[in-house]
């Protein structure tokens, strides 16, 4: 199917799914989730340390200020990532409808994070809006080589920002910090599940071409941050801290989407490339399930050396 068949037969279903995250999504404020009294002026020039950060008493690791950076950075690119899915779904309809109600919902994310951090000075501000300046200048993001590409993509993206964003949270000790990184995280999921059972109904329509996009996606796949300044190395930070690694990549993401989910070892009806793509798919989420197990038994083995 070409994507303005797809995009025809699955609008009663774009219709159903808008209505329904209308109906579960919460209004909130970013405002209201700040901690703005531990806020203080800066001087221009000033040049930041960790003793600058009011955290309640808590500490942040380097590992979580690179989640936090990388995080923030990755809802400031929003601009860009609009362009990219209001290109794929177009700006008439539902589709349209939903295009900007989550593009408002993703500013919001920044908007509440951002506050945390400005407020309790809890990173580097001056380092974070250099890094910002450069991410959005650059505007690169995940480009899908198709529509069906795009509700693969954005599935298995939503999830592991929400992923992320609750793992960051987790680990920040702060109460507040870890309220707002909840709050965001609850909307990520809210989008997660648009995706996620959009993506569904298309396999339905069009099998053959989702489970070319599915493997190809699978195999692909890489967060919406590649354009942030030192991404390889605050990635490896949030791996090593346990925030988002390929452990949890597999077990968190793939195999409760892909294998449970869309059930992709049983979509029937295939031929040609998409049986092919099927068998590449099941074969590479084997190889995905050997490397989540390796890095949990080096995990176990680092932990187990701690308590040495």
């Amino acid at each position: 199917m070409n994507d303005k068949e797809i995009l025809f037969e699955l609008t009663p279903v774009v219709e159903q799914l808008l209505e329904r995250h209308l109906e579960t999504s919460k209004e909130w404020f970013p405002h209201e989730l700040v901690p703005h009294s531990r806020g203080r002026d800066i001087e221009p020039g000033h040049e930041w340390t960790e003793s600058d950060a009011d955290l309640a008493g808590h500490e942040l690791s380097a590992e979580v200020r690179s989640a936090l950076y990388v995080n923030l950075l990755t809802e400031d690119n929003l601009p860009y990532y609009f362009r990219t899915v209001e290109s794929l779904f177009g700006a008439d309809g539902p589709w349209g409808t939903w295009v900007r109600r989550w593009t408002a919902e993703e500013g919001r994310h920044s908007m509440a994070i951002y506050g945390y951090l400005a407020a309790t000075r809890a990173i580097d501000l001056t380092h974070l809006e250099r890094g910002r300046m450069a991410q959005v200048s650059l505007g690169e993001t995940p480009s899908p080589e198709s529509l069906h590409d795009g509700f693969v993509y954005l599935a298995l993206q939503e999830l592991a920002t929400r992923i992320s964003h609750r793992n960051t949270g987790l680990q920040m000790g702060d109460p507040v910090g870890y309220a707002v990184m909840k709050r965001v995280g609850s909307d990520e999921n809210l989008h997660q599940l648009f995706y996620r059972d959009l993506a569904a109904a298309a396999v339905d329509v069009d099998p053959n071409e989702m489970m070319i996009a599915m493997e190809r996606q699978v195999r692909k796949f890489a967060m919406p941050g590649t354009g942030i300044p030192d991404f390889e190395a605050h990635s490896r930070r949030i791996a090593k801290a346990g925030i988002y690694d390929l452990q949890i990549h597999h077990e968190q993401v793939l195999a409760p989407v892909v294998l449970r989910q869309w059930d992709a070892a049983n979509i029937g009806g295939l031929s040609g490339e998409g049986a092919v793509a099927q068998e590449k798919l099941m074969k590479r989420m084997a190889t995905s399930e050997r490397v989540a197990k390796r890095y949990a038994e080096k995990r176990e083995k680092e932990e187990a050396l701690q308590l040495v």
